[in-house]
């Protein structure tokens, strides 16, 4: 059993004066997290909540808890001998330019650019066919300690307005401010409490937008579950704006948005109660006296519009391909009944764009992208070449654009944009960074593995030429594996100074994900939830009994859901890792759709309140849940952020405060909690802080004196 001091008492100064032995033998003197006598009954069955009062973000007993994990965690981080290299190295890497796509709106070519080492991307223009270039928006000026962040910009029809929306501290709540894209100043009164919206414009009028009614209580917690599409007409007051959809009382949904079409005449709107599935209305903004208009009346799939050419509507669905097919049909009766092939499903998962006048349908084949163009009679023109094995970002642009843009990476390479001719269908480098990493010095190559109940999964694999296989590589482990999110090849610049140093990289495509469309997704959710596990777990034992790496050299590494994924790992098998990095993971299984807008991940996870089966199978993995006294877990370093309000603190709290208490050994169990950070870690500086504390971490626990390839640090490009 751990030995606990006083929330208010000096751990620093314990850590501080403690004699190290070992790496992994530093003593710790964890804050006291008090217990409570909370009980949840579900079914007849009572489930003690110790940590309950961890929950309540607003209270001073809760910041002082945050305060003094914090202090004992950067006293950990800190002592260690090799962080602060760490530090440099991924500065001096991450110190690059980098260029994002062109696009043209108005008399104007835009695009961002980020120096090196910026917090934010600036967004800068050019007249078009003009070289003097100026500042358009720099949100790195938004606020002093940068933690004001920006979240969206939107043209209107002339480009002669612009709409932007802001973040501050990391929360999900955006403020929304108009300006002359001109002369750039602000020309009406902010917008307030917007959420998970994007920005709309009809024609230079007005824009639609949507939110939810600010909630009781904590803004950064409390349940939100009735989303709203609203419309802003310009010169008007937030408080006038027209209420577009939702507000229904006896028919709520916790995700809706509107899009207008690019020729302005139709007004697109989405309503979910779930993050799958969704129901799929129009409106006619030529004609509004014809209402609303039903293109699906249910949520049983997913349908969005895609474009449309005069009344033609192109839609891309589930409905009948579980990995989707795009299909025609006319606005004035869009039914499902109506619907025509355009482009046919086929045995790979379909993402499709459009621009140039074409349609573009990006496949993923064992989550590696392929590229075939269509015109808009659903001719096949060609196979696009893309540079190589990896990932695209969408090909797309105006429908009278000459030229397109798209990315390319892998998790060797880092991101290029590519110019796109779609007439002759060649592309040119657009813009390749340069960055002191050698792409060829190191290799992928995917592997398929086999789960528990014999299911093959693909993981690629990353590393330096020539490694040994003697299972002595550190090696992190990262997976997600839900809501229907794909992970294909992209490159992290925090993940090649891993590659430096010795490190494998690997990234299995477990069940839960769309790489393999809705039945690939479905068997990861509600009680097939622990095929993800089983996926992640045998994605391990693969590794291990390859050579590759050994669980004293093994680290688990997700995020959000993943973060779940980790929880649940690594208290089913602490065996097989060294270290465990669940970053802002969704860890009560029994309260999570109880916050914000948790509710709407029933569709993946079930509820507690669903029925007894669903409570039992929940309990069963959830993380918090499932830590057991005298247990030797694996060295943890929990990761969230203060104003997460997605995956609220709390499932963090509570989780590093059950481990706090019952972890057996001396492996730490530690919680670094950032300030004024959401869901995501906030600028350039503070990602690299974080991961220069998890490397560092991971390294130290496996038992590293010193860092395993140093002469990278020295001679990066040779490493």
């Amino acid at each position: 059993m751990t030995q606990r001091i006083s929330i208010f008492a000096g751990a620093l100064l314990a850590l501080a004066s403690c004699k190290q032995e070992s790496n992994t033998d530093m003593a710790l003197n964890y804050p006291e997290t008090k217990k409570v006598d909370t009980l949840n009954t579900y079914f007849g069955t009572e489930v003690k909540d110790p940590y309950r009062w961890l929950e309540d973000d607003m209270s001073e007993e809760t910041a002082q808890w945050v305060k003094a994990q914090n202090k004992v965690t950067f006293g950990y981080l800190e002592n260690i001998p090799y962080r602060q290299q760490l530090e440099t190295r991924l500065k001096d890497l991450w110190n690059y330019e980098k260029v994002g796509a062109p696009f043209i709106e108005g008399d104007y070519t835009y695009y961002s650019k980020n120096n090196g080492l910026q917090n934010q991307y600036v967004y800068y223009r050019k007249k078009t066919g003009e070289d003097k270039e100026e500042v358009f928006l720099d949100p790195n000026t938004f606020s002093e300690d940068g933690t004001t962040t920006l979240s969206a910009l939107s043209f209107s029809k002339s480009g002669k307005k612009a709409a932007y929306a802001i973040s501050e501290g990391g929360s999900d709540w955006r403020k929304v401010i108009v300006i002359d894209a001109e002369s750039r100043e602000v020309v009406e009164d902010t917008l307030n409490d917007i959420k998970f919206s994007g920005i709309s414009w009809k024609g230079d009028e007005g824009f639609f937008y949507s939110s939810y009614d600010k909630p009781e209580g904590s803004e950064l917690s409390a349940k939100t579950d009735q989303h709203k599409l609203y419309y802003h007409k310009l010169g008007t007051p937030q408080q006038e704006d027209e209420l577009i959809f939702g507000g229904k009382e006896e028919e709520k949904h916790r995700y809706v948005g509107g899009r207008v079409t690019e020729d302005n005449n139709y007004l697109l709107i989405s309503a979910s109660v779930s993050t799958n599935g969704n129901k799929l209305f129009l409106i006619d903004l030529n004609n509004k006296e014809g209402g609303l208009k039903t293109i699906i009346g249910n949520t049983d799939t997913n349908t969005y519009v895609l474009t449309n050419e005069g009344s033609t509507l192109y839609l891309v669905t589930d409905m009948d391909a579980p990995n989707q097919k795009v299909v025609k049909t006319d606005a004035s009766d869009p039914s499902p009944a109506t619907w025509e092939d355009f482009i046919a499903e086929t045995d790979h998962v379909l993402s499709a764009s459009t621009g140039g006048g074409y349609f573009f349908a990006e496949y993923m084949v064992d989550a590696i992208s392929k590229v075939t163009q269509y015109d808009y009679d659903g001719k096949e023109v060609r196979t696009v070449e893309l540079p190589g094995i990896g990932s695209i970002g969408r090909i797309g642009g105006k429908k009278e654009a000459k030229e397109l843009y798209y990315s390319f990476t892998n998790y060797k390479t880092p991101g290029s944009i590519y110019k796109f001719n779609p007439e002759d269908g060649t592309s040119e480098v657009y813009f390749s960074p340069e960055i002191s990493f050698n792409p060829d010095d190191y290799e992928s190559e995917q592997v398929f593995y086999e789960s528990k109940d014999g299911t093959k999964v693909p993981m690629i694999i990353t590393y330096k030429k020539g490694i040994e296989k003697n299972g002595k590589n550190p090696t992190m482990l990262y997976g997600y594996g839900g809501f229907n999110v794909s992970l294909t090849p992209s490159f992290s610049i925090a993940m090649a100074v891993w590659l430096e140093q010795g490190g494998i990289y690997a990234v299995p495509n477990l069940r839960g994900g769309g790489e393999y469309g809705k039945e690939w997704h479905d068997a990861g959710t509600k009680m097939q939830k622990q095929n993800v596990f089983d996926d992640f777990i045998a994605a391990g034992e693969y590794l291990i009994d390859q050579g590759y790496t050994s669980p004293e050299h093994l680290a688990l590494r997700g995020g959000s859901n993943g973060g779940l994924l980790v929880g649940a790992v690594m208290t089913q098998r602490p065996d097989l890792m060294k270290v465990a990095l669940p970053a802002v993971g969704v860890m009560d299984m029994l309260r999570y759709h109880t916050f914000t807008a948790g509710a709407g991940w029933a569709y993946d996870y079930g509820t507690a309140e669903d029925n007894k089966e669903m409570f039992e199978y929940l309990k069963g993995y959830s993380p918090v849940h499932n830590v057991k006294d005298g247990i030797m877990y694996p060295a943890t370093l929990v990761t969230t952020g203060d104003h997460d309000d997605r995956v609220v603190p709390a499932h963090s709290f509570k989780f590093a405060a059950e481990l706090q208490e019952k972890q057996a050994g001396n492996n730490p169990t530690l919680i670094r909690i950032e300030t004024k950070a959401g869901h995501g870690s906030g600028g350039t500086d503070k990602t690299i802080e974080l991961y220069a504390d998890i490397f560092s971490f991971s390294f130290y626990n496996m038992g590293f004196e010193e860092l395993p390839n140093q002469a990278a640090l020295k001679d990066p490009i040779k490493g």
